[in-house]
């Protein structure tokens, strides 16, 4: 990849303000600048090193305003992050993309597959699988029968798909999934034994969800799990039986979701959380790592602690916990001056 200053700016929308001509082939962070490559100024308390970076592009917020000479060419842009972001998932996809099917691959019976896709080596799909355009399915992967897979889909080694499980555009799924394993039902019985609850239904994952490494996603009991458009989950997560996760909820590592349980969009979810089953959380819903959820959440709550409640009463009510061997000390002196007295 090399870019000259105007190309990127134009690839961005945004505005040059040095050398349009300078080239670029690689990347740095701001403080490591190499000539050559391009870096992003987007946190403030960086700023100082844009003075005295190498590096030959730095893409800066349309109102920055140097307090001193800046060697590198500028590219003004709305979100710097954004923007260098974007040229990273360009640069990833451009050495990432293949095309064929290797010959150790097998594939079942009317098996789809669409155009410019990619299948690695002793990637294993069963029957009546559709796959759509320009899908990268890399080696050692499982697909079972009646999966539809969408188009510029990307899934990386050692994913497991099971049976009747859908698939959106434009996904990607992290080596080590497991998406549409049976969910976690058992019936108890008289004898203290529990009865397996046959798990018939699938998963269905809408277009643009990003799913981190050996995360799990559970089949249905009867009907779907859920991960609507633009969730990004991150590694190590657990999404029970029936689940609904909304739109563009992203949710942090080793977080567990039980059974049935409803998250609504636009929330953002920390590492460690688990939730109780059958529980409806709101839309735009902040929750801290660590929280213990088990009760409904309302739509804008930010909560934290375990059991979780309220941001603000949790950090007040942390504060006296804290102090809380020094608090029982005075309050036993003030039990013996008043024993005294009496």
């Amino acid at each position: 990849m090399q870019y000259s200053a105007e190309e990127l700016s134009e690839l961005l929308n945004g505005m040059v303000e040095g050398d349009p001509t300078v080239a670029v082939s690689s990347f740095s962070k701001i403080e490591e600048g190499r000539p050559g490559t391009i870096s992003f100024l987007a946190n403030p308390k960086y700023a100082h090193y844009i003075y005295g970076s190498k590096a030959s592009i730095i893409l800066v917020e349309h109102d920055f305003i140097p307090q001193e000479p800046v060697k590198a060419t500028l590219i003004k842009v709305d979100n710097p992050y954004v923007a260098f972001a974007t040229l990273l998932d360009i640069y990833s996809k451009s050495f990432r993309k293949k095309t064929g099917i290797d010959k150790t691959a097998i594939l079942g019976a009317n098996v789809k597959t669409g155009t410019d896709i990619f299948i690695g080596a002793n990637v294993v799909i069963g029957d009546n699988v559709t796959i759509g355009d320009k899908c990268q399915i890399a080696a050692n992967t499982t697909i079972g029968d009646n999966v539809n897979i969408g188009n510029s889909s990307e899934i990386f080694s050692g994913v497991h798909i099971y049976h009747s499980c859908e698939i959106g555009d434009s996904v990607t799924i992290h080596s080590g999934v497991v998406i549409g394993a049976d969910g976690f039902g058992f019936a108890p019985q008289q004898n203290d034994e529990f009865k397996k609850v046959a798990q018939i239904g699938n998963v269905i994952i809408e277009d643009h969800v990003e799913i981190g490494a050996n995360t799990t996603i559970d089949r249905a009991t009867l009907g779907s799990t859920i991960i609507r458009k633009g969730v990004k989950l991150d590694n190590l997560i657990q999404v029970a039986h029936n689940v609904e996760i909304g739109e563009n909820t992203v949710i942090a590592s080793q977080t567990g979701i039980s059974g049935s349980c409803k998250i609504g969009a636009n929330c953002m979810i920390g590492g460690q959380v688990g939730f109780a089953g059958h529980l409806k959380i709101g839309n735009n819903v902040r929750i801290a790592a660590q929280a213990g959820i088990g009760n409904n959440v309302k739509d804008n709550e930010v909560i934290m602690g375990s059991p979780a409640f309220y941001a603000g009463d949790y950090k007040k009510s942390y504060v006296f916990f804290r102090r809380l061997p020094q608090l029982v000390k005075r309050l036993e002196k003030l039990e013996e001056k008043d024993k005294n007295k009496s």
